[in-house]
């Protein structure tokens, strides 16, 4: 229903409605002139109602109210039209906005310069850059293209558009720019990661003397932490402190986040300390750049002095107990998380399955995977691959298996998880079966894939098929044999006893073998009785690492077993007179709790020392090796000495044993 007052300036005094008019703009102050209006029934002078309209309009909780009030108005003024198509565009109602353009161009109102920024509003809120354009073709022939906010939204819309280069035809045409038109342009090639640009716009800036505010600061950090050029970073966070540039929240955070990423946690730390208002992602900053530094300590302090924490503060403090081994911690985090009915996300599941497979904890790993179905987080390809790989860590490939074929998408680190651990856990045909599948589904393999196709060749017995895929990484995959590739080799031969062969292919390295492939061939050597290669394999050990205390205990057990005690103990002396050490031996074990324990050995006994001060005292075992070495009027603690034997030893009476223990 339209009001049929007369239309007339005068029809309302403009002095009584002086009061409302002056007052603050509240949705309280406009309900009191739309009721006065209505109660005096002056509500057509278009002044009056403008005024109404445009407060309504700045709350997207009263744009139904300007609505109402729009729709009342027999003949509304460009202003009011303005004043609905800019409410509208910041709503989330923007078609509208469109919409009501629409209209006001069809009872004909061209529109002026704020009508188009509103509407290049509206564009931005649909993505929709085809709208953009034809707006754009309006600007032009109306002559507002010499418009500088016109011009400013018109850049800001192309941007975050994607449009880069009508962004940049708009930006270079313009005769004059302010900082919103260079930042608007910055905006647009940050949004779309182009950083390089990013940072050659700063510099054009600094070279035309244009000072830039927070705005543009915060974009030029960003690209600078992604594109790790922190020479320039360190230029900014100079210019931000010389020229007294206001360091606000979102400023704020990126320097911080800027700090962390490079362990620079002091400076880090000024800025945070600085920060006048800081809000949930200042602390989550701070915390990752201590996780990422190793400071684990200062991380978790903080940590626990949040005033708020979301699932990010959660997620980042397990993360970084993951990143430092620190896998324990990370689970009973999680188990705290989880208590107080903070819901994880993708990234705090994924981490914490990477807890349990390094741990071998299967019934948490099991119980998060149950919860992941039931709250339907999103089964995405990480936390997929975690599963997959937390399963096979555990040893059930069957239900790893399961979730590896379930997954929507797959990538090399999927495939690689599922053939790494079909191969440990015995599974060598099907991981070289999988291994072929993956090659026929154009899945390019990594190096990681190929250390558990040589491993699935290696158990598998399988020396000449192991030597054909190690060829094949150079020749068909374009991969370079590391390492960790030539141990998997040398592994494979070892296994098969082809010793002679596994010391010529050492010697033929491109690189020089480490300890730990000299290692392989010596205790081969001790299993098949090569005195002679063992020898050799043992002085190269020694040669590599001298303060290796099982290098020497290794070398001794070699010689042990050919029944060369002279030569044990020569090697015993040496270990003696460089006070090398032996490390103790450690493992964990789930009584109620998992726990943590070293195991020292005693002539006869075998002592857990667990961290609650609880000591169980068990058979060791040890005397097993007893009468291999004893020998040459040797006593019982010299042979001792020479034990390296590892014995399997069950804790029994043990509530809530979960382990046999490898002592």
């Amino acid at each position: 229903m339209k009001l049929s007052r007369p239309f007339s300036s005068t029809s309302f005094p403009l002095q009584k409605a002086a009061p409302y008019l002056n007052s603050s703009n509240s949705i309280a102050s406009a309900k009191e002139l739309h009721a006065h209006l209505i109660r005096t029934q002056k509500y057509s002078d278009p002044f009056a109602i403008s005024h109404v309209i445009r407060l309504y309009s700045l709350f997207p909780t009263s744009l139904h109210k300007a609505l109402v009030a729009f729709n009342q108005t027999e003949r509304p003024t460009l202003p009011i039209w303005n004043y609905m198509i800019r409410g509208l565009s910041k709503s989330d109602r923007p078609i509208e906005a469109l919409h009501m353009y629409v209209r006001m161009r069809q009872q004909g109102f061209p529109g002026n310069n704020l009508t188009f920024i509103f509407i290049f509003k509206a564009c931005v809120q649909l993505s929709d850059i085809v709208l953009g354009q034809a707006v754009h073709v309006n600007v032009l022939k109306l002559g507002y293209q010499s418009y500088l906010y016109v011009c400013n939204a018109l850049i800001y819309t192309y941007g975050s558009c994607g449009d880069l280069v009508g962004a940049g035809k708009v930006f270079d045409r313009m005769s004059e720019r302010d900082l919103v038109s260079w930042n608007s342009l910055i905006c647009g090639y940050s949004q779309c990661y182009k950083y390089h640009e990013v940072l050659g716009l700063f510099a054009s800036m600094q070279a035309e003397n244009v000072k830039a505010d927070a705005v543009t600061l915060v974009k030029v950090v960003l690209a600078c932490s992604y594109l790790g050029d922190f020479d320039t970073a360190d230029f900014v966070a100079k210019y931000i402190r010389d020229s007294c540039v206001r360091i606000d929240v979102y400023l704020g955070n990126t320097l911080i986040d800027m700090y962390g990423r490079r362990g620079l946690v002091i400076l880090a730390d000024e800025v945070f300390t600085k920060m006048k208002e800081k809000n949930v992602v200042s602390w989550n900053a701070m915390i990752m750049g201590y996780a990422k530094a190793g400071d684990l300590m200062a991380a978790r302090k903080l940590f626990d002095k949040m005033p708020n924490r979301d699932v990010i503060s959660w997620t980042s403090m397990i993360t970084g107990y993951c990143q430092a081994n620190r896998f324990s911690d990370a689970i009973a985090l999680f188990q705290e998380m989880m208590a107080i009915k903070v819901k994880p996300d993708e990234v705090t599941v994924a981490s914490v399955l990477s807890a349990c497979a390094h741990l071998g904890i299967f019934d948490v790993g099991k119980a998060v995977h149950e919860y992941v179905h039931q709250h339907d987080i999103k089964m995405d390809i990480y936390v997929g691959n975690a599963l997959v790989d937390m399963y096979c860590k555990c040893g059930s490939v069957n239900t790893a298996l399961e979730v590896f074929l379930s997954m929507s998408k797959k990538d090399t680190v999927s495939w690689t998880s599922m053939i790494s651990g079909l191969a440990v856990n015995g599974f060598h045909d099907n991981a070289i079966q999988l291994f072929s599948q993956m090659l026929g589904e154009g899945c390019k393999p990594t190096h990681g894939t190929f250390v558990g196709v040589l491993l699935a060749c290696a158990h598998a017995g399988l020396v000449d098929k192991g030597l054909e895929y190690f060829e094949s990484m150079k020749k068909r995959h374009g991969l370079v044999p590391e390492m960790k590739h030539y141990g998997c080799v040398v592994d494979l031969l070892c296994r098969s006893g082809n010793l002679n062969r596994a010391f010529e292919f050492l010697n033929l390295m491109p690189m020089v073998a480490d300890v730990v492939l000299w290692r392989m061939l010596l205790s081969a050597c001790k299993l098949h009785g090569n005195v002679v290669l063992a020898e050799i394999a043992a002085n190269k050990l020694l040669q590599l690492d001298p303060d290796n205390g099982g290098n020497y205990v290794l070398s001794s057990s070699t010689y042990a077993t050919a029944e060369r005690w002279d030569d044990a103990m020569k090697i015993r002396r040496l270990m003696d007179e460089g006070a090398v050490q032996r490390p103790l031996g450690w493992s964990s074990i789930e009584v109620d709790c998992l726990e943590d324990f070293e195991c020292s050995f005693s002539s006869r006994i075998a002592r857990i020392k667990l961290p609650s001060g609880s000591k169980k005292i068990v058979p060791s075992g040890c005397r097993a090796m007893i009468g291999q070495v004893a020998g040459g009027g040797r006593t019982e603690k010299q042979c001792l000495k020479l034990v390296t034997h590892t014995t399997n030893t069950v804790l029994r009476g043990t509530v809530g044993l979960r382990f046999v223990v490898l002592l």
